[in-house]
């Protein structure tokens, strides 16, 4: 292997790229677009419930029970209509997600320690979200009527009865419960596989389409020198992106690393690998940029969004697609920045996920040698 013939290849990517302002683009706009998109718009957090009130009681008791619903950070009161048909149209016109009816009456059951119903409407377009709400406003009314019993226990003269069983919770790994904590990470195992495979998925067919690999075929040049050579100019693009995830996430989104810094770049350089080899390997297949940009997508871009239990838990899945979320080199890598972005473990831990990055990458450059080799190299 050569390295002067390396750089020489590497050379020749370099001034394309800063030649096509396209793959510029797509290397550098759309990871800080992507990282912009996902951390402020993409959140599974549940609150301000749009909600619309009847308060067909008008009472001091139902007026303050409106008022502490839209004090919790869960609901906003939006609106207050005259009638159950009104609140129906609002939850068809999805100008609500939520609707509460409180009948005529309310009150005076309550004084006289009888039982008092509120009706509840949710908007289950969202099946969700519509779990969500109902968990917040079971929530909220059980804690109501704690309140409430103990009022009236204390009319009595009782003291409140405590119950036999208490549930101490404490969270551990995301104490804030905030899903941007690892949304913004999961967003790098993107990033990396948009510039790694669906970049370097061009440049190859890209020589074929200009008619220039028969040039490259018949110089003294090996199939390990061409493709590290191509994959170079990516790699450093890729590692660039990386650090600069890591830097927005922290200064935008207060997403810092609790595990070590350098664990978080040698797990990207092993996943970014993978993602080259495999960009790699669909352009010496396809030959044509078009298909190879459309294969790209559909085998790394998709699965990496759909199937790396980033957006979707793997456990909800049907178990054929939980055995195949194990050929997809996201889940490894979101595995091993879950664990250093939210658990703090160290290597040995994550070794496993280490070790399938690093078959992974060697198995795909070993299938793209052959490939090569299949095509005169």
């Amino acid at each position: 292997m050569n390295i002067r013939r390396i750089q020489a290849v590497a050379k020749k990517e370099y001034f394309h790229l800063i030649r096509d302002f396209r793959s510029l683009y797509l290397a550098f706009a759309v990871p800080l677009l992507l990282i912009l998109l996902f951390g402020y718009a993409l959140s599974l957090d549940v609150e301000h419930i749009q909600t619309g009130v009847v308060d067909q009681d008008k009472t001091d008791q139902s007026r303050d029970l409106i008022r502490r619903i839209d004090a919790t950070p869960y609901f906003d009161v939006v609106c207050h209509l005259p009638d159950a048909r009104a609140l129906i149209d609002y939850l068809d016109a999805g100008r609500v997600s939520l609707g509460i009816v409180i009948p005529g009456g309310w009150s005076r059951n309550l004084d006289a320690d009888r039982k008092s119903q509120v009706q509840v409407l949710i908007d289950g377009s969202d099946p969700n979200f519509a779990g969500l709400t109902r968990s917040f406003v079971t929530a909220f009314f059980s804690t109501d009527n704690r309140r409430r019993l103990v009022l009236f226990l204390n009319r009595q003269g009782l003291e409140e009865i405590r119950p036999p069983v208490q549930g101490l919770f404490r969270v551990w790994f995301n104490e804030d419960m905030e899903s941007r904590n690892f949304i913004v990470p999961g967003i790098i195992a993107i990033i990396i596989m948009i510039v790694g495979a669906m970049l370097t998925s061009l440049v190859i067919a890209r020589e074929y389409e200009n008619g220039t690999i028969e040039t490259i075929r018949s110089l003294p040049l090996g199939g390990t020198e061409f493709l590290i050579g191509k994959a170079i100019p990516y790699l450093l693009i890729g590692m660039v992106d990386v650090l600069v995830a890591i830097l927005m996430g922290q200064v935008l989104f207060g997403v810092v690393m609790k595990a070590g810094f350098w664990l978080m770049i040698l797990a990207s350089f092993l996943y970014l690998m993978v993602a080259l080899a495999l960009g790699l390997l669909i352009s010496t297949w396809t030959k044509s940029q078009l298909v190879a940009n459309q294969v790209a997508i559909l085998i790394t871009y998709l699965p990496s969004l759909l199937l790396s239990d980033f957006v979707f838990p793997v456990v909800n899945m049907p178990w054929i697609l939980q055995k195949l979320t194990r050929l997809v080199p996201a889940t490894y890598f979101i595995d091993i920045l879950n664990g250093l972005y939210l658990r703090d473990l160290n290597l040995a831990y994550l070794w496993p996920s280490y070790l399938v990055l690093l078959i992974m990458a060697c198995f795909l450059g070993f299938l793209n040698l052959v490939a090569l080799k299949r095509e005169g190299f």
